[in-house]
């Protein structure tokens, strides 16, 4: 039995963005302390310690952030409330992280033009250079090739059932021809035995 595709995804997404939070969390470089020489009549060198400016908070690790919360949320959804929610981000703008969510709302309706929908839009999302979209193509790429992977499973299964339709109607049609030759062979005269 195959394993839940929407768990998958979770568990995928999951450690992406853990993955993704720990790389990118470098510490605070150490502050620099700064001899200068003071020709004035001060006998010493003076120290100016200068500290080191904070690191900018990295958008693409808020971005990434905010779509895995996002994808958290929107899982559990019903039909009614994920229509709306469809609707809703496809009035909104290029944004990649919109473009994230709406792929992200797309894929749980689990209808193949949708998923063909959310496909587009994360090939998007990776043909963009931006630093947010930067910080998505690894979950983008990842989807991408989850939502390739279960159609080419969908497919295939739907071959297998269509072979097993096909071989139960054999199936029934020899059936219902051995019934006929043995109707045949009862409505025979039965000859003595010598």
């Amino acid at each position: 039995m195959l394993p839940d595709p929407s768990s998958c995804l979770r568990r995928a997404a999951a450690l992406l963005g853990l993955a993704v939070l720990t790389a990118c969390a470098a510490p605070a470089p150490p502050p620099v302390v700064i001899a200068v020489p003071v020709q004035a009549p001060a006998p010493a060198p003076v120290e100016v310690a200068t500290a080191a400016a904070p690191p900018a908070a990295d958008p693409g690790l808020a971005s990434l952030g905010g779509v895995l919360a996002y994808a958290d949320r929107v899982r559990g959804l019903a039909g009614p409330e994920l229509a709306q929610e469809i609707a809703r981000l496809a009035d909104g703008g290029a944004a990649p992280d919109r473009q994230m969510q709406l792929a992200l709302a797309l894929l749980q309706t689990r209808v193949p033009a949708d998923g063909q929908r959310a496909q587009a839009l994360l090939q998007r999302v990776v043909a963009q250079e931006t630093p947010d979209a930067r910080a998505l193509h690894p979950l983008a790429r990842l989807l991408s090739a989850q939502w390739t992977e279960q159609r080419r499973i969908e497919e295939q299964l739907e071959r297998q059932a269509q072979q097993l339709r096909d071989g139960q109607r054999r199936i029934d049609q020899l059936n219902d021809r051995l019934q006929a030759l043995r109707a045949m062979e009862r409505s025979l005269p039965s000859r003595p035995t010598p």
